[in-house]
Formats: C-alpha cells, sequence, structure tokens
C-alpha cells in the first residue's frame, strides 16, 4: 500500500515539473514574440517616416515657381535679343556693301575719263607740270580704291570669262588661241568679291 502510495507522489511530482517547465517555456515564447512584435512596429514606423521625407515629392513654393517662370523668361528674351544682333549686324554688313558699291560705280568714270586724258598727252608735254599733277591726282585716286579694296579686272589676253567679261566685239585671228581677249574698251572692276563693273572687250573666235 505504501509502495502505491509512493509511485502516485512520483507522478504528481513529475506531472507538476512538466507543467512548470511549460510555464517557462510560454513565457520565453511570450517575451520572444513581443521582441518581434516591438521590431516589427519600429520598423513600420522607419518606413513610415522615410515615406514622408523621401517619397512624396514636396511642393515647390509660389516664390519658387515665380523664381522659375522668370529664369526661363530671361533666356528666351536673352536669345531673342542675340538674334536680333546677329541680323542687325547682317542688315548693317549689306547696307555698307550696298552703299559702297553705289560710291564706286560713281567713281568710275572719273577714272575712266583720267585715262583716256593721260592717254591723249603727247611724249613731248608728260613733263609738262599740268600734266605731271594731273598724273599724280590719278594715281592717288587709284591708290584710294586700292586701299577700299577695289582692283581692276585682268582682261587682255586672258581667256573670255562672262563672269568677269562682257563681249562687245568678236573677230577672226588665227595668230590669236580661240576665246582670248585681244582688246579691252573698258577696264571693269571689282570690289573685295564681288563684280563692280564688267570688261568691256573685244574676243577672238
Amino acid at each position: 500500500m505504501s509502495e502505491v502510495n509512493n509511485k502516485e507522489k512520483d507522478l504528481e511530482e513529475k506531472i507538476l515539473e512538466e507543467d512548470n517547465n511549460t510555464d517557462v517555456d510560454n513565457t520565453e515564447e511570450d517575451i520572444v514574440d513581443g521582441e518581434v512584435t516591438q521590431a516589427t512596429e519600429d520598423e513600420e514606423e522607419t518606413e513610415k517616416a522615410k515615406k514622408g521625407f523621401f517619397g512624396k515629392e514636396k511642393k515647390k513654393d509660389k516664390k519658387d515657381i515665380q523664381i522659375d517662370e522668370l529664369t526661363d523668361k530671361y533666356k528666351r528674351t536673352m536669345a531673342e535679343f542675340d538674334n536680333f544682333r546677329k541680323r542687325t549686324e547682317k542688315e548693317k554688313s549689306a547696307m555698307y556693301e550696298v552703299g559702297a558699291r553705289d560710291v564706286i560705280e560713281k567713281i568710275l568714270p572719273v577714272v575712266d575719263n583720267f585715262e583716256r586724258g593721260l592717254k591723249t598727252v603727247a611724249e613731248e608735254e608728260k613733263d609738262n607740270p599740268f600734266v605731271d599733277g594731273m598724273d599724280k591726282i590719278y594715281k592717288q585716286l587709284m591708290k584710294t580704291l586700292e586701299d577700299m579694296d577695289v582692283k581692276p579686272i585682268e582682261a587682255l589676253d586672258k581667256e573670255f570669262d562672262p563672269a568677269f567679261h562682257n563681249a562687245v566685239m568678236h573677230v577672226d585671228d588665227e595668230n590669236v588661241g580661240e576665246n582670248v581677249i585681244v582688246e579691252e574698251f573698258q577696264k571693269g572692276y571689282m570690289y573685295r568679291n564681288t563684280v563692280v563693273r564688267h570688261s568691256m572687250v573685244k574676243v577672238a573666235n
């Protein structure tokens, strides 16, 4: 009988020990679960904070919008002004070219008259002070034209070129090559890279 009682006591003690161990395990699990839950909540709060700071784009202030608009307007105005300046410079240059050509065309007949007059001077009269003075004025005039980039067009004994020469007569001459200028009636001139007046010439066939 005593043995049966002892066995029952041992069984009860074992059951109590198992219950105690179960309670300890459950407590540890509760602690771990609590820590995990807290960690999860902290992570969620951190993510929310990040989204609030970086996720949403900050709305521009009215002053920033106005600054952007004024900056864009300033850039457009400067671009338009630069285009206007370039266009004005081209127009001024073109007007200068037209004005210069007009003046040169009016001076050329004076040059022609100087050359015609000097050609009629006899050899014995070239030492005459008047003739010498006219010759010096002619040379000064030609030097002035040269300084303005005005140059005579070469014609005599050159091949005829319609871009520079104006053929008013043709002649058959076996001693001269075909399409060669044999006589110049009026001298042509160029201003820079453009023809002011074509040379008036006679061309051999």
